[in-house]
């Protein structure tokens, strides 16, 4: 598969697998929505910047971004087992646990 078909394929899937709209990503991310729409539309390619925000709107990295589903690198096996229950939750699951993790680190 080319790139271009890879990363569109794969921003897809992300907004997909976790229910973001590319509207809501636009607003994650501060690329605007024609930006995404080319990159989706495979019309133009991500700077590795771009890819980065979008990555962090998802909660993943760039290693993981271009991983097989599933397949986390360098992980503990508690980390993958986290991290693929991570991509289940909803968006609003995913605010509720950010909230609890960032309450338990200032403690």
């Amino acid at each position: 598969m080319c790139m271009e078909n890879y990363v569109s394929a794969k921003i897809l899937e992300l907004c997909a697998k976790s229910g973001t709209s590319k509207y809501r990503l636009s607003q994650r991310t501060g690329i605007s929505q024609s930006a995404l729409s080319d990159i989706t539309k495979m019309k133009k390619l991500p700077t590795i910047i771009t890819l980065e925000k979008i990555c962090d709107a998802f909660g993943i990295t760039l290693a993981q971004f271009f991983t097989e589903d599933g397949e986390f690198l360098d992980l503990s096996e508690e980390q993958k087992r986290l991290l693929q229950m991570w991509a289940t939750l909803k968006p609003e699951e995913k605010v509720f646990i950010n909230t609890c993790m960032e309450s338990l680190k200032r403690k």
